[in-house]
């Protein structure tokens, strides 16, 4: 036994040195293959147009063997470059680099390359015979042709996604030259035709077991030669064109079709009678067309293999009950949403399936919960949102929900009940808006992403699991009965981008933390509750926010006093991207809106807010509703807010506000709603198209404002200090100069008019002096007469 046990010993020795052996001579032959010098010279040609802004291609040096460099991949005994993968770069494309001619496997896939070389591809791109993967999926990036594709003769993968190949009508006959291709991945590509070239006789893609034209532009029916291009496609996706017409019944004759997608398309008509004769379909997606008929239950229901089933926004009717999906046991995925058909089950069936995925939305499924969902142990997304629903086994339907692990959304029913003992784990969406639920709110977990359980009847506060929720992106409690100091809890929601609490009854102050910690806040309605106390500065530091409602509550102090930095409302931004809806108050009325970032709005009116306005309120020049009544702000409007030239809804009414109403205010010129009165204001209302088309009840309640749409100003009403009218922005010193000057050129005037008379004209200059003469004589007499009789006195 001790001589086999070294014997063992050794030969284990003798494999371990032998392999060690063959490393280290692997190794040394690595290191003395040097890349080839004609391949090397193909890489650095295809570097010289690139931008490399983070320094991907930092490692392509020529002291450096090419073989070492980052992305590149050569073979260890011929020293010949094999394979590329770069991603990241910018500039242009270069495809000589096709010219490595023992490459087979070249990934450019996520670049930025705006523009595309050849070179001289067209000649010397012979040897690239050996290539059978090649990715160039970008964006921003045009073709003009795909005749560069015809030497690649072992090409089997293809993806071209995300090009623009509107000017290139031959992508069929390009593509017929690749008789090797299995995966083709032209989606995206702004593609609008399924024209053939007469020319070509025969149009062969054998080969080919995956098809991905999605996203593109057709606009055509799809031809019924499309489907005998191959026998053996397994894969065909064509979602999201606007293909119309009937589905050809030449589908059928993918016997070996797996995956389908037709969705989001404009087909018409009924599904082929024979589209059970598909025998290994698992993947069936026709949502979003105007397929018709009731004839789906008979159709689909011996689909065996079916794992994946989306049907919902067409115009199909019928019945479906369990005998549909009786033979469908590998079903995973369901999707019937915004459907007519009738649902016929019965209170005990229970599915041959568990699946993972239920979309229901917009179907008539009430009042009763549908029982047979409750024997659904599996699922993570739940949508029974607007569907008639307000009866539910309390038990059953509690565990259900509690179960749910990605998404829940039952919005839009009549569900009733106290669910403030559950905890809910939906990590992404939690919906259970418009519903008529009591009792306090339910527990969340950890992990739950966004949360609108707006419009019902929940009471309470908000319970202190939500606190350790670190995820919460957006929240939404609006219109219930919640209360308490609620923004306790938000030191916690770092996350938080939306966050409406408005119409409850919840008090407390803003925490200044809450400010500093919201990086991300977008949206902030605190509109119609208890808070008091002052507007934190930092609130005006958000450069993200665009939205912001604090009106009818009971805030009071001064408005801060600092350098805004709510750079949403300074830029433009036109991107329109969704933020949930929201009750918007604007122009006059109450609205419910899906928000975007395109609406700018800040209302903080009815509460007890003074001191002035700050100047930097009326910089912010995407503002489109600004609503500052009902406070107690005093100070006059500065001319800046003539650069507000996007505001639709100025509402200032019922402040203290005093001085003139600006000049540029006559530049606002998209003004629908506008509301001055009763402030202090005083003088004349400018002109200007805008604010006389506004009546009266904008302007009331300012005593000393006059002109159109009020009464015409007199000159007492225009300057209440003096009678004389005098330009509006002159100071009195300018006035005295004025006056003195006046009276200066009168005196030089009259003087010169009248001695300059008597100089030229003879008789009067007599007259004159015999005028003169005869009132000295008559003065010289008087004086006289009176001199004696004072000297007899």
């Amino acid at each position: 036994m001790t001589i086999l046990t070294s014997q063992m010993s050794l030969l284990l020795l003798l494999l371990l040195s032998l392999t060690t052996f063959h490393k280290i001579m692997s190794s040394n032959e690595h290191r003395l293959v040097q890349c080839n010098e004609k391949d090397q010279e193909a890489l650095l040609i295809f570097k010289k147009g690139i931008n490399d802004s983070i320094g991907q291609l930092s490692t392509w040096l020529t002291e450096k063997d090419c073989c070492a460099w980052e992305g590149v991949h050569c073979d260890n005994i011929t020293g010949r470059v094999t394979e590329l993968h770069i991603s990241q770069l910018q500039g242009e494309m270069n495809l000589s680099i096709l010219e490595l001619e023992f490459l087979t496997y070249l990934d450019l896939s996520e670049n930025e390359f705006d523009v595309i070389s050849f070179t001289t591809i067209q000649h010397n791109i012979t040897h690239a015979s050996n290539l059978f993967y090649l990715d160039l999926s970008s964006t921003d990036l045009q073709m003009d042709n795909l005749d560069w594709l015809s030497p690649l003769s072992s090409l089997k993968y293809l993806y071209l996604s995300g090009i623009d190949l509107h000017k290139v009508t031959n992508w069929l006959q390009a593509v017929n030259t690749l008789p090797s291709l299995l995966e083709l991945q032209l989606s995206e590509c702004n593609l609008n035709n399924f024209t053939i070239n007469p020319s070509i006789e025969y149009l062969n893609l054998s080969s080919l077991l995956t098809l991905d034209l999605s996203e593109n532009k057709f606009t055509s029916q799809l031809p019924n030669w499309f489907f005998n291009l191959t026998k053996d496609l397994t894969e065909l996706m064509l979602q999201e064109n606007n293909i119309h017409g009937e589905i050809p019944s030449s589908l059928l004759n993918l016997q070996n079709l797996r995956y389908l997608d037709l969705s989001f398309n404009k087909l018409q008509g009924s599904l082929p009678d024979g589209i059970s004769q598909l025998p290994n379909i698992q993947h069936l997606d026709l949502n979003s067309n105007m397929l018709s008929g009731s004839n789906i239950p008979s159709t689909l229901g011996n689909l065996s293999y079916l794992n994946y089933l989306s049907i919902g926004r067409n115009n199909f009717s019928g019945e479906i009950s369990e005998n549909t999906f009786s033979k469908l046991s590998n079903l995973d995925y369901l999707e019937l949403t915004s459907s007519n058909f009738v649902f016929q089950f019965d209170l005990d069936w229970v599915p041959p399936f568990q699946l993972s995925y239920l979309f229901l939305s917009n179907t008539n499924q009430g009042p009763n919960f549908p029982s047979w969902i409750y024997t659904q142990k599996s699922l993570q997304y739940l949508d029974l949102s607007s569907s008639g629903i307000s009866l539910v086994d309390k038990n059953k339907f509690s565990s259900l929900i509690e179960r749910i692990s990605d998404y829940l959304d039952l919005s839009n029913n009549s569900l009733t009940g106290d669910i403030s003992n559950l905890t809910l784990k939906g990590e992404l969406i939690l919906y259970l808006y418009r519903n008529n639920f009591t009792g306090g709110l339910p527990n969340i977990s950890p992990n739950v992403g966004d949360v609108d359980f707006s419009y019902n009847s929940f009471s309470g506060s908000i319970p202190h699991s939500w606190k350790n929720s670190k995820y919460l992106g957006s929240i939404n409690l609006w219109n219930n009965k919640l209360s308490g100091e609620v923004l306790e809890h938000v030191s916690d929601w770092t996350q938080l981008w939306f966050l409406n609490l408005g119409e409850n009854e919840f008090s407390g102050t803003i925490p200044i933390k809450m400010s500093q910690l919201f990086l991300n806040l977008h949206v902030l309605i605190l509109r119609a509750n208890q808070f008091e106390g002052p507007i934190p500065t930092q609130l005006f530091n958000q450069s993200y926010l665009f939205h912001l409602d604090l009106a009818h509550n009971k805030l009071s102090g001064s408005m801060p006093e600092c350098i805004y930095n709510l750079t949403a409302m300074v830029i433009f931004n036109g991107e329109g991207s969704i933020y949930g809806s929201i009750e918007l108050f604007t122009k006059g009325q109450q609205y419910h809106i899906k928000l975007s970032k395109i609406r700018k709005t800040i209302d903080l009116s009815a509460n007890n807010l003074s001191g002035k306005v700050p100047l930097e309120l009326f910089q912010l020049v995407q503002l489109q509703t600004l609503n500052l009544s009902h406070n107690n702000f005093i100070g006059t409007i500065p001319k800046t807010i003539g650069g507000m030239k996007h505001v639709e809804s100025l509402d200032l009414s019922n402040n203290k506000l005093s001085g003139e109403i600006p000049q540029s205010m006559a530049l606002l010129t998209f003004l629908e709603v506008f509301n001055l009165s009763c402030n202090n204001f005083h003088g004349k209302i400018p002109i200007g198209t805008q604010l006389q088309s506004f009546n009266a009840s904008s302007y009331i309640g300012n005593p000393d404002l006059c002109g159109a749409p009020l009464n015409n100003c007199t000159p007492k009403e225009e300057n209440p200090k003096t009678a004389t009218t005098y330009p509006e922005n002159e100071d009195d010193d300018s006035i005295r100069e004025s006056l003195y000057l006046g009276m200066g050129v009168g005196f030089a005037a009259g003087f010169w008019g009248i001695c300059g008379s008597l100089f030229l004209i003879r008789k009067w200059r007599h007259a004159c002096f015999r005028f003169v003469d005869g009132v000295g004589d008559k003065l010289y007499v008087t004086l006289m007469v009176k001199l004696n009789s004072f000297r007899r006195n």
